[in-house]
């Protein structure tokens, strides 16, 4: 083989494995205990939506990009700031049946998260279960 030849073999080989990578790593973000689907953006649609998995730890809820290859969240949310301040059925032509636009509030910043019902459902208990001297209610 030529010169050439070894180097788009050796190019393809490492897209495969980049592209192995992260599939292995969506994969094993989505099929943990307590994950679930769940797009950002920035408060008031002005951004497009971010796709992710978001994951309840002790006291906090991780998020990752879907589409990443980083092994720490791009966002934390800690149980005892996040706020919910406002949701509503999402009714986009993109958006799937049973899907909803959940506002936020944490440490003062103002975003959206997109999620299914019974994501929303799983947050807010998980928000209004939180440990006694938490005075937020969900909205």
């Amino acid at each position: 083989m030529t010169l050439p030849a070894w180097i788009a073999l050796g190019l393809l080989l490492a897209v495969l494995m980049v592209a192995g990578l992260g599939a292995f790593r969506l994969r094993a973000l989505s099929h943990r205990v307590g994950s679930f689907e769940c797009g950002a953006r920035p408060a008031g649609g002005d951004g497009s939506w971010t796709l992710g998995i978001a994951h309840y730890g002790v006291g906090r809820i991780d998020w990752w990009r879907s589409w990443s290859l980083s092994l720490r969240p791009a966002r934390t949310w800690s149980r005892h700031d996040l706020l919910i301040t406002g949701r509503e059925p999402l009714t986009t032509v993109e958006s799937r049946p049973d899907t909803y636009l959940v506002r936020c509030r944490y440490q003062g910043q103002d975003f959206e998260l997109s999620m299914s019902r019974g994501a929303y459902e799983g947050l807010a208990s998980w928000l209004e279960a939180a440990p006694p001297g938490r005075r937020d209610v969900v909205v």
